[in-house]
């Protein structure tokens, strides 16, 4: 029987049989490309991880024994974010330091420690706190911010301060986020400040700048 000869419901059938072979053994078309897992959206990070550690307070045991208030001096430096306690050109003690930030930017050249205050008060610094001492606002400027109704000022404390300028900077306890983060002072670790305040004297010279 020719094609032309063959029923048309028997033509049908033929040409749908074609049609599902042709679909079945067909090339198969390559699958859409997966992005590498780097590629992948990568989660927020947490702010704790943002914050870069420092190399904690070091100190040279046999030259401290040797250190007074008489015979030290003070080098902070702005891009390593360090402190040295040191006499002549030995380091006794070297600890991590947060300067001032953008626009806050700490002093810098030589000076002298001109006040010691183990338990100082910001007076530009601080928080608005009610009478029971709750802090109704924090993180405020005296010289900007208007105290709310009912609170006064409190400023923010800097423990075992040592005054470098006559407008309030200076050396102190502190966060220590890893970078420049302060209004001007250099602020210090507990016991790197503690140690530093020990060790000089009104008086005292101080350095700072880039080394």
């Amino acid at each position: 029987m020719t094609p032309r000869n063959m029923p048309f419901s028997l033509t049908l059938l033929v040409t749908m049989a074609v049609v599902a072979h042709a679909q079945l053994f067909r090339p198969r078309s390559p699958s859409p490309q997966q992005p590498p897992a780097s590629a992948a959206a990568q989660p927020l990070r947490k702010a704790s991880d943002l914050i870069r550690k420092q190399e904690p307070l070091k100190i040279n045991q046999s030259l401290l024994k040797q250190a007074t208030q008489d015979n030290t001096h003070i080098v902070v430096s702005i891009p390593k974010q360090r402190a040295y306690l040191m006499i002549g050109d030995q380091i006794v003690a070297d600890g991590p330091v947060s300067s001032g930030k953008r626009g806050h930017s700490s002093p810098t050249g030589h000076m002298h420690v001109l006040e010691k205050d183990p338990n100082h008060h910001s007076s530009l610094y601080g928080d608005f706190v009610d009478r029971s001492g709750r802090i109704v606002r924090g993180g405020v400027s005296a010289r900007i911010d208007s105290a709310p109704s009912g609170t006064h000022f409190a400023g923010a404390p800097m423990k075992w301060f040592l005054r470098l300028t006559e407008d309030g900077v200076g050396m102190h306890i502190g966060i220590l986020p890893g970078y420049p983060a302060s209004h001007g002072c250099v602020r210090q670790s507990s016991e790197g400040a503690k140690l530093f305040y020990d060790h000089v004297k009104v008086g005292t010279p101080v350095d700072v700048g880039d080394y």
